[in-house]
């Protein structure tokens, strides 16, 4: 069972698609935005979840006082779902039904969710992250989810890993844009 953890939604319970998705565990997500809300991210957030699933990790950051959300998911099933749990939670955020390499916004983004299935190329990988250089805040924060077992990622110039944590067989990368020394 899927439910908020924090804010204004918390203790609703998220329905999750019953296949195709791997939802975050409710621990890893309390991390997750333990080490997000400690570094000031989330509050005021411009928020795009990629591969939204249910679309629990954006809801989580807009019960926590996240401006907005974008979630870009490739299931019509699925982003029926998001949008059920947005009325749910009360929350009003764009739903796109598309593939996430292919999703590119003039809409600039503080806080970016990567959760793709784990056997999801590297070139899309790659195709993403170019992508999101031209989308993301100076200051954003990127997190991206894949199997511990994975190769770390290979990042574009402009872009690094700031930090990376594991829970039990998945990796969290926290990657920011570089900050340039004036």
């Amino acid at each position: 069972m899927t439910r908020v953890i924090a804010g204004t939604a918390k203790g609703r319970v998220l329905k999750v698609p019953k296949t195709g998705t791997r939802p975050t565990s409710s621990k890893m997500r309390e991390a997750l935005f333990s080490k997000l809300e400690s570094w000031g991210v989330v509050q005021g957030a411009r928020v795009l979840d990629l591969f939204a699933g249910s679309g629990a990790l954006a809801i989580e950051a807009l019960s926590r006082g996240a401006a907005s959300a974008s979630l870009v998911e490739i299931s019509r099933q699925s982003a029926r779902i998001v949008k059920d749990n947005l009325q749910l939670c009360g929350m009003n955020a764009r739903v796109s039904v598309m593939d996430a390499a292919k999703f590119t916004s003039d809409e600039v983004f503080d806080l970016v969710f990567l959760d793709p299935p784990y056997d999801w190329p590297e070139s899309q990988w790659q195709l993403v992250f170019d992508h999101l250089l031209g989308m993301v805040s100076p200051d954003a924060v990127i997190v991206a989810e894949r199997s511990r077992r994975s190769e770390v990622l290979e990042l574009p110039d402009g872009l690094e890993i700031e930090q990376s944590r594991t829970f039990g067989d998945s990796a969290l990368y926290f990657i920011a844009p570089v900050r340039s020394e004036t």
